[in-house]
This record gives structure tokens, sequence and C-alpha cells, in this order.
């Protein structure tokens, strides 16, 4: 049994923040060059109130209406978040019973952050492959912003809310779909993309959480989002270019048999970093950031959507996607589209 994407779908909150709206905020802050570096003009922010399962729901009522789904076709949900709705139980369960997905379906949440969608592709192709289920529902979904200090400029000029549906299938055809996976992990680098707070390893009830200011002039306060910046992006030129050549050699094909390289939105910096010194020429590229910016777990099915409904790749194209970043993590797969 061989599986294969059915569907995408994504859902962004409505309130939206301009850099227009960061300039106003932090004056004398070089929007222009902000805009350069990260890509991003805008990004959509969720109300205070709206949780990262709440965005999930919306995800997937766009996928069942713009595709026709019912909810009774799905026997699996898989849910990726860094922020679930309660420690426990899962978020995965909560959103089963408010989709009216049947009670007989698995449910699931994991926590992946910038790769979560390559391995949510690769927990669905296992799961069909293995016969226990037939039609996966894939959320991916952050409320990022939420846990970005108020005056971290850096940080919300790059991140932005989201959700993403997906839907995984089993193919009764000969649909090559889903490939083979590369998966990487340097524990080494855990501290570069963390919120150190809130855990079991410094729970809040024990800790003082204190704001102090960085060399940059961001506000931190380690029970918020923090990320170092220069430290990830040595990583990903270190990493990812690696990753994309392995994935060819382990497919056996060459670039020229790849219509799109789909990687994690991580900064403009960055994808342009890597695509130059892979020499990829632009149309093999997409860069979707500028209405969204980097929505974590979401940025890969996104911009994916993206270049499906731009008619950038068509059936029977292959696209090779790669996601990197928290963890350290990277995982990559090709797909058929």
């Amino acid at each position: 049994m061989k599986s294969y994407i059915k569907a995408i779908s994504y859902y962004l909150p409505e309130k939206v923040l301009t850099n227009d709206d960061l300039a106003r905020e932090f004056p004398g802050y070089k929007i222009e060059d902000l805009t350069r570096l990260t890509g991003v003009r805008k990004r959509h922010i969720s109300k205070d109130d709206e949780t990262p399962g709440d965005l999930a729901v919306e995800a997937a009522h766009q996928l069942f209406a713009q595709y026709a789904v019912k909810p009774e076709e799905i026997d699996y949900v898989l849910f990726c978040t860094q922020m679930g709705d309660y420690l426990t139980p899962a978020t995965a369960c909560i959103i089963q019973d408010r989709l009216g997905i049947p009670k007989h379906a698995g449910a699931l949440d994991f926590n992946q952050g910038c790769t979560g969608y390559i391995y949510g592709l690769a927990i669905a192709k296992g799961l069909i492959e293995a016969n226990i289920a037939s039609n996966i529902l894939l959320l991916t979904s952050e409320a990022i912003t939420q846990l970005i200090h108020p005056e971290d400029k850096s940080n919300r000029a790059i991140f932005g809310d989201g959700a993403a549906a997906t839907l995984i299938s089993a193919s009764e055809g000969k649909e090559k779909g889903i490939g083979e996976f590369l998966f990487g992990t340097d524990g080494h680098g855990y501290e570069a993309i963390i919120i150190k707070h809130g855990g079991a390893r410094y729970p809040l009830q024990r800790v003082k959480s204190e704001d102090y200011t960085d060399q940059f002039g961001n506000v931190r306060n380690d029970a918020c989002f923090y990320m170092n910046g220069s430290a990830v992006f040595t990583f990903s030129m270190e990493i990812v270019p690696g990753l994309i050549t392995a994935l060819l050699n382990k497919a056996g094909l060459g670039m020229d048999d790849i219509k799109l390289v789909v990687l994690h939105q991580a900064n403009q910096v960055i994808l342009e970093s890597i695509f130059r010194k892979m020499k990829l020429p632009e149309e093999k590229t997409i860069i979707h950031l500028e209405n969204c910016g980097n929505t974590v777990a979401s940025t890969i099915p996104i911009a994916l959507k993206k270049a499906i409904d731009d008619e950038r790749v068509q059936p029977g194209d292959k696209v090779l996607l790669a996601g990197f970043g928290v963890g350290f993590s990277w995982a990559g797969t090709i797909i058929e589209i």
C-alpha cells in the first residue's frame, strides 16, 4: 500500500501585524533592512484566547469545504504543535471530537517544530503502509506569537501564527506519492531555539522568570521563546545543502528531475543563502514569507499549497521537501504530486 498527499488547506488568523505597525512600536528600528533579511512584510496574529488547537480546527474546516472531504472518512488524526491546549490530554483527542471524526480513529500529538511536517508525513506513510489507517488528517499549528516577548522585536518580525491541514491517503493506483525519508538530529544545539521555563526541567511554580535585554536591544525572558539567530543560520548552512544532496542520491535522482524545492520557510536570508550555495535556479525554488512570516511547522504545507495553486507544479512532478530547525533536527523527503 502506498501513500500520497490528497489535499492541503491552511488557515491564518484574521488579525494582521505589519512592518509599519512594528515601526510605530519601535521607533528607529530599520524596517527596510528588516524586510530585506526576513522577507516578511506582515504576519497573522492569533487572539489571546485562540489556541493552536483552534487554528487547526479552522484549517481542517477549510480542507473539508475545499475538497468535499467528510469527517467520517478520517481514521487517524496527527497533530503537530509546541503548544498543546493542555499538558494532558492530547489536543488531537479534543480535535477529533470537535471535528466529528469517528470514535474508531486514532489521535496523536507530537512536538517537532520546524521539521514537524516532514515527521508527520513519515508517521502517516508508516501508518498507511502498515495497513493501520487509510485517510490521515495531519494538522500542524502554532500560535507562536503568544510565546514571544512583546519587546522582542527581532522574533516578532519573523514569526506569524497559522495552521495547515493535509490529507494523506492510501493509493490504490501506481502513484509513487510520498517517497523515502532522511532524518537527522544534533541535540547538542538544543538551546539555540528554546522556551526554557514552563516544562518539567524548570516548572513555572519553582522558577522566577525575569526580563533581560540582549546585545541587540531585544527584551528576553526565559518563559518566552528564544532563538539564537546566528547559530541557526550556521546550522542551516552546514546541514541543509547536504540533506538535499543526500535525498537526491537516495532516490537515484538529479536536480533536473526535481520540479520544485520547498524548504522550511525560516527567513529570506537563510533560504537565499542555501539556494546560492546549491546553485539552484530561481524556477526551482519558492520563498513564501511576505504575507505570513515563519509559521513554524506549517511553512512547508503553506508554501506547497501556494505552488500548487499557482500551477508551478503539475501532477507527476517531483517536489523535494526539507525541514530544519528546533532540536536541532532536520528531515526531508521527495513527493510526487
